[in-house]
């Protein structure tokens, strides 16, 4: 006689892989993105509210999450997340329901950088930075989506249908880093016409300019070396800083006691070369560097002309001249083409650096030096939090795909500098330490009653023992969430932590 086999019985475990994410919600509700998200009109009029969506997504961005499956699927059985979600439920269908449907999620970015500069800590000053550059992000499941282009990946050296995004990355000067905006550059045909990326990045800075009036820098790649685009960042209160290029026309100005001042045209690698021997000499570690006085660069203007109308005209502007090596981006392979015009003027090893600060060469150098912060964001974005995982053939996800990750890599941002700002190079924890020792480690989840009262037992993972500063800071005194944050049924005096 054939007896049927019943399925194994396993005791459920109370566990999560979430153990940081009431520590997220408290910095959710400091920079206060619910209230924006509403601002932004990203609301729904039934069901879970719009902001524990958004929150839940971020939460599946930090844990790896590739799709709403997988992020519905983790709501539904972590043990931490269901507690704090309780009693709505976050399916699938409606996930996808809400980010395939187009929202303002552009304006909510706007608003999200207008917040930051309420605070005295993430507001930007006289004298900081912002990174300007992009990146490609491989998106090779829908290729007749508008915005994807076949274009070729410099680190990976292969073509790939990708959306190439134009990015402004702040740097401030106490140390806090965090993602300002993006544009979708998109590629067109001869026949047609388009913004270009410096029609994008002129959009984006102007943006900026609505909630930050101080003076600051723009670091960039050499792309973006354009003289009509310099006069517009010096029209609007930028200096900015970047490497010479091969074909960069720079003059040398000649004076001569008694006559008129000459300016002769030179190169950018003649004037290595005239310097690389003062540089190969030193046994200075780290970056080392030298400026040429005397380097201008024609730049135009507009002018009246004789019969009263605008003619562009050209001046020449003295500019910060900084012979360079061993610089932070030098350490990576690149793949130089020595026809090309575009790459960089070198000359073994070392590059030149220019910038219209002339008055400032040092600063200029060290302010390119921070460039490269935006080249480890985008490492973290794409190894840490999904930058590339978004598989929706859906432009509108995409989009809320692409502001939800800067939004949550602020938060992170903000986090890794609270618990790094005391600390040594040394002590001092890395954006995947944080990632993986705190916002996606593992927990344990226990329920009792004392005195009629609920009580819950959270144990962490060790390893968010290194954190317990930012835990002790930034735990909420409320751990349930309801249709709005400030409201809740569970009060902190109800649950004790044991890490």
């Amino acid at each position: 006689m054939k007896q049927t086999l019943e399925n194994p019985r396993f005791r459920k475990l109370s566990q999560g892989e979430c153990a940081g994410a009431p520590v997220l919600r408290s910095l959710w509700e400091k920079f206060d993105f619910s209230l924006l998200l509403m601002q932004a009109g990203i609301f729904k009029r039934s069901g879970a509210p719009s902001w524990m969506l958004c929150f839940m997504y971020i939460i599946g961005l930090i844990s790896g999450c590739s799709s709403v499956v997988q992020m519905s699927e983790l709501a539904g059985k972590d043990a931490l997340l269901e507690l704090m979600f309780k009693p709505y439920k976050l399916a699938q269908y409606t996930l996808s329901r809400f980010f395939t449907v187009p929202h303002a999620w552009l304006t909510f970015g706007k608003k999200r950088v207008a917040r930051l500069q309420e605070e005295r800590e993430t507001a930007l000053q006289e004298g900081d930075i912002i990174n300007l550059d992009d990146t490609h992000s491989a998106h090779p499941y829908a290729k007749k989506l508008p915005f994807l282009c076949w274009l070729r990946d410099s680190s990976s050296k292969s073509y790939s249908w990708c959306m190439n995004l134009v990015v402004l990355q702040a740097v401030l000067r106490n140390g806090l880093e965090y993602p300002l905006f993006y544009r979708v550059w998109r590629k067109m045909s001869d026949e047609e016409t388009g913004l270009t990326k410096f029609d994008l990045a002129r959009q984006m800075l102007l943006m900026l300019r609505e909630s930050v009036t101080c003076r600051l820098w723009v670091a960039m790649d050499r792309w973006y070396l354009c003289k009509d685009f310099f006069v517009f960042l010096q029209e609007h209160s930028f200096d900015w800083v970047t490497k010479a290029k091969r074909n960069t026309a720079l003059h040398r100005k000649i004076t001569v006691p008694g006559r008129r001042d000459r300016y002769v045209p030179v190169t950018a690698r003649q004037l290595i070369q005239d310097t690389y021997k003062r540089l190969s000499t030193s046994s200075k570690k780290g970056i080392f560097a030298i400026s040429v006085s005397d380097i201008y660069m024609k730049i135009p203007y507009l002018a009246e002309g004789r019969k009263g109308q605008l003619v562009t005209k050209q001046r020449f502007v003295p500019l910060a001249a900084v012979v360079a090596m061993r610089l932070k981006e030098d350490e990576e392979s690149v793949d130089v083409k020595e026809d090309s015009p575009d790459e960089p003027a070198t000359y073994k090893g070392a590059y030149l650096i220019i910038s219209n600060r002339h008055d400032a060469p040092d600063k200029a150098l060290e302010v390119y030096g921070k460039r490269w912060r935006i080249e480890v964001f985008f490492r973290a974005a794409k190894q840490e939090l999904g930058f590339e995982k978004c598989h929706s053939t859906s432009e509108a996800h995409q989009h809320a795909h692409m502001e939800l990750l800067f939004a949550a890599e602020t938060l992170l941002a903000y986090a890794l500098w609270q618990v790094n700002k005391e600390k040594t190079s040394d002590e001092s924890h890395t954006h995947g330490e944080m990632v993986r020792g705190l916002f996606h480690t593992r927990c344990q989840v226990r329920t009792r009653n004392h005195k009629g009262l609920k009580r819950i037992y959270i144990d962490f993972d060790i390893e968010a023992r290194r954190f317990a500063s930012l835990i002790s800071a930034y735990w909420p005194k409320n751990l349930s969430m309801t249709m709005w944050p400030v409201h809740s049924s569970i009060d902190s005096h109800n649950y004790r932590l044991i890490s």
